[in-house]
């Protein structure tokens, strides 16, 4: 797993760093990952603890439902986070981390929802609703 890791949005006015090991990464296929990204979103997950913002002068905080907000910069749109207040962890947007990432993508969740203009054909799992990954990790 990687460790140590940074990223950012496109323009730079939302800048994180990452100390602590980092979940594999999980795509999520779900109607408002499509909605707040235009495909799917594909994200890892780390430690509250070990997440810390380095800029955060365009981070702007979505409430998407309940317990739920979604991170993303105000300047250049980029969509950076998925926190669910209740988790020990927050799940950061891959395509965010600066690469070399190291992480490697394990499964598909929310499949059921996935648009009709894609087939998803990685021989990886897939799921009808929250990841098994994540319950893992969280301890459920």
């Amino acid at each position: 797993m990687t460790t140590n890791a940074t990223g950012s949005c496109l323009c730079g006015a939302v800048k994180y760093q990452l100390m602590g090991s980092l979940r594999p990464v999980v795509a999520c296929h779900c109607g408002q990952c499509q909605k707040t990204s235009g495909h799917h979103v594909a994200a890892t997950s780390v430690k509250r603890k070990d997440f810390e913002l380095l800029e955060e002068r365009g981070l702007k905080w979505f409430s998407s439902s309940v317990r739920i907000r979604r991170g993303f910069c105000l300047e250049c749109g980029g969509n950076l986070f998925w926190d669910n207040t209740e988790l020990p962890t927050i799940s950061i947007f891959a395509g965010t981390l600066d690469q070399p990432s190291g992480l490697q993508l394990v499964e598909h969740i929310y499949v059921e929802a996935k648009a009709d203009y894609y087939e998803i054909t990685d021989g990886l799992p897939q799921r009808q609703g929250f990841s098994i990954t994540a319950r893992v990790e969280n301890g459920e």
